[in-house]
C-alpha cells in the first residue's frame, strides 16, 4: 500500500455504530438546507400578497438566502478550526432550525429577509460538514457509496424544492415551507449530538481573534453579496444598462480579485485559495461549477418551457422533473458501487460525454408538439448523467490533498456548485429574454410574405364559417398567428440555451482527460477527513 493510501486509512476511524446511520442523519440535515434553496420559488406571489410587498420585493427572499449562504461556504474550513467540526455542525443545524421558525413567523417582509439571511448563513455550513463527516465515517472502500447518499441530497433537493413548496403553498399556507424544517432540524440535532464524533484532524484549536482575517472576510462578504445581486437582478434591470448593476458588478470584480491576491499572501487565510494551486483541485472545482450551471439551468428551463409555452400545470411540469429525479435515486448507488471498481476519472469522462449528448439530443427534439412522455424522456437524458458527475467529481477533488484540508476543500467545492446554480438560473432568464426578442424580430420579417397573408386569409375564412364576423375573424386570425410567432421565438431561445449547455459540457468532457486517477476500492490518493 502506498504512503498516500496509508494516510487515507489513518484518517479514517471506524465509528462504534453502523456508519450508514450516521450517513442518513447528516444527509438529512444537508437535504433540509438544499431544499430551502428552491422551496420558496413558487411561493413568492403568496408571500408578496400576504406581507403587502410587490413581486419584485419578494424576490429578495431568494437573493438574501443565496447571498449569505454563498459567503459562508468558502470559510467553513476556518470555522471548523474555531469551533470543532461537530460543534460547528450542531450550531448550524440549531440556528438553521431556529431561523426557519422565525421565517415562518415573520410579520413583515423586512423581518423575513433578516431571518432568511440568518437561515442562509447557518445553512451554509451544513453541506460541506455533512460531506466531510461522511468521508471520515466510512472506510475508503465504502466512500463512493457514502458520497452517493450525499449526492441524493445535493442533486435531488433543488428539483424537489419547487414541488414540495408548491404543494404546501396550495394546500396550506406559504409559512409551512419554513415550518417543515423545525421537526426535522430538532431530530437531526439530537441525533448528531449522540452519534457523530470528531476525528483528530477536525478538533477545535485555539484561534487568536486579534489575528482574524478581517480584510479577507470583508472582501469575501462584499464581493459575493454584490455578485449574487448582479446575477439575481441583472436581467430585471437590463444588466449594465442599470447604474446599480454596473456599480455592483465592478464592486464584485474588484473585491473578489483583491480577495484572491490577499488570501494567497495571508499567513492565516480565511479562504484557503492556495488549494487552487493543485491543478486537479482547480479542474474539479471548474467542473462542479458547470455541474451547478447545468443542473439549476435545466431545473428552471424545463418547467418554464412546459408551463409558459405548452400549457402544463405546475403539477404536470413537476411530474416531468420527478421522473428523472426518481431514476437518479437509483443511479447514484450504482455509481457508488462503480467507484469501488473504476477510477473516478473514468466515470467523470462518461458523465460529461452522456450529458453533452443529452443536451445535443434536446436541441433536435425540443418543439411545441412534444408529448408528456417525450418531455419526460428528454429530462432523463438531461439529468441522469449528473449522477455520474457529482460523486466522482467530488472524489476526484480530494486526490493529492492532505487530510487536514478536507474541510476547506468541501466548503469550496460546495461553494462552486452553488455559484454555478446562481449563474445557471441567471443565464436562463437572460437568454430567454434576449434571444426570444431576436428570434421574434427574424420571424416577424416573414409576416410580409405571401404565405403569411395566405395563412391569415385561410384562418379568417375558418373563423368566419364558425360564426365570427368577418372583421372580428380577421383580427383574431392575425392575433392567433402573432401568438404562434411569439411561441416559436420562445422555443428557439430554449434551443439556444441547450446549445450553450451542450458546448459547455462538451468542453468539460475534453478537460476530464486531464484529471488524475485515484485507486478504486482502496481510497488511493484520496486523503480525506
Amino acid at each position: 500500500m502506498s504512503t498516500q493510501a496509508i494516510a487515507v486509512e489513518q484518517s479514517f476511524s471506524e465509528p462504534q455504530i453502523n456508519p450508514w446511520v450516521i450517513g442518513v442523519v447528516v444527509s438529512m440535515a444537508a437535504f433540509m438546507e438544499v431544499l430551502d434553496t428552491s422551496i420558496a420559488n413558487v411561493a413568492l406571489p403568496y408571500i408578496a400578497g400576504n406581507l403587502g410587498a410587490s413581486n419584485d420585493e419578494s424576490t429578495w427572499v431568494l437573493t438574501s438566502y443565496l447571498a449569505s449562504n454563498a459567503i459562508v461556504l468558502p470559510i467553513t474550513g476556518w470555522l471548523t478550526q474555531v469551533f470543532g467540526r461537530k460543534k460547528f455542525f450542531m450550531l448550524c443545524i440549531g440556528m438553521f432550525t431556529l431561523s426557519s421558525f422565525l421565517c415562518a413567523s415573520a410579520p413583515t417582509l423586512g423581518l423575513l429577509l433578516l431571518f432568511r439571511v440568518l437561515q442562509g448563513a447557518f445553512g451554509g455550513g451544513l453541506q460541506p460538514m455533512a460531506q466531510a463527516i461522511l468521508a471520515d465515517t466510512f472506510p475508503p472502500k465504502q466512500r463512493g457509496l457514502a458520497f452517493a447518499l450525499y449526492g441524493v441530497t445535493a442533486v435531488v433537493g433543488p428539483a424537489a424544492g419547487p414541488i414540495v413548496g408548491g404543494w404546501l403553498t396550495d394546500n396550506y399556507v406559504w409559512r409551512w415551507i419554513f415550518h417543515i424544517n423545525v421537526p426535522v432540524g430538532i431530530l437531526a440535532l439530537l441525533l448528531v449530538h449522540q452519534l457523530v464524533k470528531d476525528p483528530p484532524s477536525s478538533v477545535k484549536r485555539a484561534v487568536d481573534f486579534s489575528r482574524f482575517d478581517y480584510l479577507g472576510f470583508s472582501f469575501l462578504a462584499i464581493g459575493i453579496a454584490a455578485l449574487q445581486v448582479v446575477l439575481d437582478k441583472g436581467q430585471e434591470d437590463d444588466w449594465f444598462g442599470s447604474h446599480l448593476i454596473l456599480f455592483l458588478g465592478i464592486t464584485a470584480v474588484v473585491c473578489l480579485t483583491a480577495l484572491i491576491i490577499w488570501e494567497f499572501r495571508a499567513k492565516e487565510p480565511i479562504v484557503d485559495v492556495r488549494l487552487f494551486r493543485n491543478f486537479n483541485f482547480a479542474t474539479t472545482n471548474l467542473m462542479m461549477l458547470i455541474v451547478g450551471v447545468a443542473l439549476y439551468a435545466s431545473n428552471v428551463l424545463v418547467p418554464q418551457l412546459l408551463q409558459t409555452q405548452m400549457g402544463y400545470t405546475a403539477e404536470l411540469a413537476g411530474l416531468v422533473l420527478g421522473g428523472g429525479a426518481a431514476l437518479l435515486l437509483f443511479a447514484l448507488p450504482v455509481v457508488g458501487q462503480l467507484l469501488n471498481r473504476y477510477p473516478a476519472k473514468y466515470l467523470v469522462t462518461f458523465g460529461w460525454l452522456t450529458l453533452s449528448i443529452g443536451m445535443f439530443v434536446s436541441i433536435r427534439a425540443t418543439d411545441l408538439l412534444m408529448s408528456f412522455s417525450h418531455s419526460a424522456t428528454l429530462r432523463i437524458f438531461q439529468i441522469l448523467p449528473i449522477g455520474f458527475l457529482f460523486i466522482p467529481i467530488t472524489m476526484s477533488a480530494y486526490v493529492g490533498l492532505p487530510a487536514e484540508k478536507s474541510n476547506s476543500a468541501a466548503g469550496l467545492i460546495n461553494f462552486m456548485r452553488n455559484m454555478g446554480g446562481s449563474i445557471g438560473t441567471s443565464i436562463v432568464a437572460t437568454v430567454i429574454a434576449r434571444r426570444s426578442q431576436f428570434h421574434q424580430s427574424i420571424l416577424a420579417q416573414h409576416t410580409r410574405s405571401p404565405r403569411f397573408f395566405a395563412a391569415v386569409d385561410g384562418l379568417t375564412i375558418q373563423l368566419n364559417h364558425a360564426g365570427v364576423g368577418y372583421a372580428d375573424a380577421h383580427r383574431r386570425a392575425i392575433a392567433r398567428l402573432a401568438r404562434m410567432i411569439s411561441s416559436q421565438a420562445a422555443v428557439l431561445s430554449y434551443i439556444d440555451l441547450y446549445w450553450l449547455l451542450a458546448v459547455a459540457t462538451a468542453a468539460m468532457f475534453v478537460l476530464s482527460f486531464c484529471l488524475k486517477k485515484n485507486k478504486p476500492g482502496e481510497g488511493g490518493e484520496i486523503q480525506v477527513g
